[in-house]
């Protein structure tokens, strides 16, 4: 380890204390005095933490970005919004399951084999058979916020949170009556869009709905996609102490894949349903709050192979089938000033079933396979504040057996600290860890039974100030990363087998700075970079996003760019990928009693040609228009 490497971690380090954890991340007298300000009980979804208050850095999502984005897909805006996070594409439509690393989150260049943990509403989502998340399925359509924790969340989540965690937060009603809104786009590559949500509240019931359809042909010949999505929920007050809730997420999905340039597929393609329901119960007696939730998300992927231009077709179709479930109860206890006490049981089974099928005939089944895996964990955790929460200093840790992988303990350890009323200092040491998935345990000639989960230390220092009224913002964190036992294919007397062998240090920092310079005029600046010491796909050197948004009366325009440098694409020959690309978004919004907005959005004015895949170019500037009303 160098000097700079060792300087960089002691500075991390310093004053980190033995105790950290997740809990609220607030003081008991806040969040009494929160409690019994309620005039009216909002039934939301349960969160074991409060993500602006946790010792990692943090980003959260709001509703009017989401919206003013134009985006139906929540991958896009992640990349433009959140510093250190990247997400792969092969084209202008859909990122898909197979045929490449599509859809791919990379946080501070870890997060390939689903090392980044994706919830809606608290509930982990991700296919039972090969542990990737399903980046289609993230819809913008129904979404509250999001946030992000970039470092490891394992300590709350267990595994597949070892690179950190994304929190899709749905939208609750929050007024008596009916609200709505419906949207529709057109533009390149026959695109459509078409986006209905609805919203009712009466009394302490609430419910919403929403449905998604996107469709285009995508920007290359054989790359059309189709994806459609429907979600629903229901919230009840029972009390002022208990509220109840139900929701259930639907997507289907279709998408082709042309293969890359330098290897052309015909007849390739994907079906995919995936299914997410939960039921939770909530308690809140101000010297103690908590609640459990369980959940389910299921899916079921159909893959034509393909073949290449001039041979025969594949003769089989694989399929799969998989499941996650689980149940988590935890409770939160206030037992004396600025002080909480958190505690959590999390149980998961999860599986799935994989086959391959005749085309002439479906009863003739080859390469099948069936595997399951449990998992139990119970965590603690302690927040205190001093100096009137000028100080707060976290604690926690998490013990967790998986039927596969034994038993691993997950610490971690920081600390807040407030000098000013506008300006907070984070500090913290965290550990994370990724558990082997099905396919890499037992599925085809690699697959090892014996693998042990994968791990990573992160040490980071955040800071964040706040000027002119909060209207200017200037924000910092620097970070290392230390990951061990990753899971690699080496060979063996001959053979392929995974082992634990892979190592990876990860270090950079990221920067980022918001203005309000008018009261209709505001500017946002973010750049992150990465220092990698291992062959990193997909993880740029440097990201940086500038955006401007001027809002003159019923008028609104964003502007944005994004330039990534020194991204490792796959190029066989080593060169990286460089690119800037540039955006604009303008809307007009006619006031009346049913708003009406017409919108149109430019993406890569500029015309850039580049391949965030090697051998899958993206599009170059393409133009989407469309109308939307709210009632």
């Amino acid at each position: 380890m160098n000097q700079s490497t060792l300087l960089l971690r002691r500075c991390m380090l310093l004053g980190i204390v033995f105790t950290s954890g997740a809990p609220l991340y607030a003081s008991s007298t806040e969040s009494h005095r929160d409690t019994l300000k309620l005039k009216e009980v909002i039934v939301t979804a349960p969160l074991k933490s409060n993500p602006d208050l946790i010792p990692l850095n943090v980003t959260q999502i709001s509703e009017a970005s989401i919206e003013k984005s134009g985006e139906s897909s929540l991958m896009p805006i992640l990349v433009t919004k959140v510093p250190g996070l990247f997400v792969t594409e092969r084209g202008f439509a859909g990122y898909g399951v197979s045929g490449g690393s599509a859809g791919s989150v990379n946080i501070r260049g870890v997060g390939q084999s689903n090392k980044v943990l994706f919830m809606i509403d608290g509930q982990p989502q991700w296919a039972g058979v090969f542990g990737h998340s399903m980046a289609d399925t993230y819809v913008a359509n129904g979404i509250e916020k999001v946030e992000v924790v970039k470092g490891p969340s394992s300590l709350l989540y267990g595994s597949n949170a070892m690179g950190g965690s994304v929190n899709l937060v749905t939208q609750t009603q929050k007024s008596d009556g009916l609200t709505g809104r419906a949207r529709a786009m057109f533009g390149s590559f026959s695109t459509q869009k078409f986006a209905l949500s609805s919203g009712y509240k009466k009394g302490r019931f609430s419910a919403t709905l929403s449905g998604q359809l996107d469709r285009s042909n995508g920007n290359r010949a054989g790359s059309a996609f189709w994806l459609a999505n429907e979600f629903a929920q229901l919230k009840y007050a029972i009390s002022n102490n208990w509220s109840i809730a139900g929701m259930l997420d639907m997507t289907q999905s279709h998408a082709n894949n042309p293969g890359t340039l330098q290897d052309p597929l015909e007849n390739m393609w994907t079906d995919i349903f995936r299914g997410t329901g939960g039921l939770y119960v909530k308690n809140n007696y101000g010297k103690f709050d908590g609640g459990i939730q369980g959940y389910i998300n299921w899916g079921r992927h159909n893959v034509d192979d393909g073949n290449t231009p001039g041979s025969l077709p594949k003769d089989y179709l694989f399929h799969s089938t998989d499941y996650n479930m689980g149940l988590t109860a935890y409770e939160s206890f206030y037992l004396w000033q600025a002080n909480i006490l958190s505690a959590g049981i999390d149980f998961q089974h999860w599986g799935g079933h994989v086959w391959n099928t005749n085309k002439e005939d479906e009863s003739i089944r080859t390469s099948e396979s069936k595997h399951h895996v449990n998992e139990i964990a119970g965590y603690i955790m302690m927040q205190q504040g001093f100096f009137n929460d000028i100080l707060n200093i976290n604690g926690g840790v998490r013990l967790q057996h998986g039927s596969s992988y034994g038993n691993v303990w997950v610490p971690q350890a920081g600390f807040i600290v407030r000098p000013g009323h506008n300006a907070r200092i984070k500090a913290s040491f965290s550990k994370g860890f990724r558990a082997p998935n099905i396919r890499e345990l037992y599925l085809y000639p690699p697959a090892n039974p014996e693998l042990k989960p994968e791990y990573m230390l992160n040490y980071e220092i955040s800071y964040r100030q706040y000027f002119l009224n909060s209207r200017f913002m200037i924000g910092a964190a620097i970070f290392y990363i230390d990951g061990k036992d990753m899971i690699q294919t080496i060979r063996i007397d001959g053979r392929p087998k995974n082992v634990n062998t892979g190592k990876f240090h990860n270090k950079g920092f990221e920067i980022e700075s918001s203005y309000s310079i008018l009261e209709n005029l505001s500017a946002y600046a973010a750049w992150s970079y990465l220092h990698t010491d291992s062959d990193n796909l997909y993880s740029p050197k440097n990201k940086l996003n500038i955006s401007m948004t001027y809002s003159p009366g019923s008028f609104d325009f964003t502007l944005e760019e994004i330039s990534i440098w020194s991204l490792n694409n796959g190029n066989p020959t080593g060169k990286t990928e460089n690119y800037s690309l540039l955006n604009l978004r303008a809307a007009y919004t006619l006031k009346s009693k049913v708003p009406v907005t017409l919108s149109v959005k430019l993406d890569n004015i500029t015309n850039k040609h580049y391949q965030i895949i090697y051998g899958c170019p993206m599009p170059g500037t393409t133009i989407l228009g469309g109308v939307e009303f709210k009632f």
